[in-house]
């Protein structure tokens, strides 16, 4: 039980550390590679990453005398890195296109609107959110209006972008939730890499590759991202959104948005004026309202 509380609450939280500062890396590689290059190549590594890691726990498995994934495990397996890969694939392709125009502190707050997202989608399946999901979404709404719009009453192509973004990472976020219980965490997370890699580079034929000039400049980024960004952290959310609560997961998940403000004036010197600040609180209050009214002894009923 101890375990499994800290596994619960641990890992979203680095994963959330992680998901922050790799905003900046995703930032800086934005001004070197394309949106589908760039991908590309974190998918790639983060699939020989786990694939190394996949096999080494294969081996000590082995070596303990474990049976092999049943065949139904396989095909939840094939099904669950389809969906996943394809999902992830295309939110990190919005993600990656709209940092080139958006600082990584406001893309990371625009992409924690999935969290109010997940529940919503909930009532598309049957399921009724808490009623405070409705507050959550009307200080969301205000929140991206204070850092998306203009004085003209415009908004950057960025900021769409990394909105559509948040739509596909809430797919992503449930489809997890749904083959989490059904499949090993390492091996989803390997399957959906590989799936992620061969979409990414099939965009990437139609991108100008970067010149060989700039490649020690692309390689710290790319690294971080496709390591720890990709391969751990993304493996360290299937293995939190096991047997936990969504709720509590999902918002300390959330607080990826606060590491990349952080980050973002750290490392970058990205500054935001008193009206986008506002607009970050006002954000993470909704992803905070949206998930907390949550009991835990209901986590499975009206699981989405």
């Amino acid at each position: 039980m101890k375990t499994n509380r800290i596994r619960q609450n641990v890992l979203p939280l680095i994963t959330a550390m992680i998901w922050g500062t790799a905003f900046v890396a995703q930032s800086v590689g934005a001004d070197y590679m394309g949106p589908f290059t760039f991908n590309a190549a974190r998918a790639a590594i983060a699939f020989v990453f786990l694939l190394g890691l996949w096999g080494l726990r294969a081996a000590w498995r082995k070596g303990r005398g474990e049976p092999p994934a049943p065949a139904a495990s396989r095909r939840d397996l094939l099904l669950g890195g389809l969906a996943c890969g394809t999902a992830l694939a295309v939110a990190s392709c919005f993600q990656q296109k709209g940092l080139e125009t958006t600082s990584s502190g406001k893309a990371g707050f625009i992409t924690a609107l999935y969290i109010v997202l997940v529940p919503l989608a909930g009532l598309l399946l049957g399921k009724r959110p808490p009623r405070a999901v409705w507050l959550g979404v009307a200080l969301a709404v205000a929140g991206l209006y204070c850092l998306c719009v203009t004085e003209e009453l415009s908004v950057t192509g960025g900021d769409l972008y990394v909105l559509a973004c948040a739509f596909c990472f809430a797919v992503q976020i449930l489809t997890v939730d749904h083959f989490t219980n059904r499949v090993d965490g390492v091996s989803l997370s390997c399957a959906q890499f590989l799936v992620m890699t061969v979409l990414c580079s099939l965009g990437a034929l139609t991108e100008a590759l970067p010149p060989l000039e700039v490649l020690p400049q692309c390689l710290g980024p790319v690294l971080y991202v496709g390591v720890f960004s990709s391969g751990v952290a993304y493996t360290l959310q299937i293995l939190a959104q096991k047997d936990s609560d969504p709720g509590v997961v999902s918002l300390l998940m959330s607080t990826e948005s606060v590491f990349a403000t952080i980050a973002g004036a750290l490392i970058l010197g990205d500054r935001m004026n008193g009206r986008e600040y506002l607009g970050c609180a006002l954000m993470l209050a909704a992803v905070i309202l949206a998930q907390l009214p949550v009991p835990l002894g209901r986590r499975r009923e009206g699981s989405i």
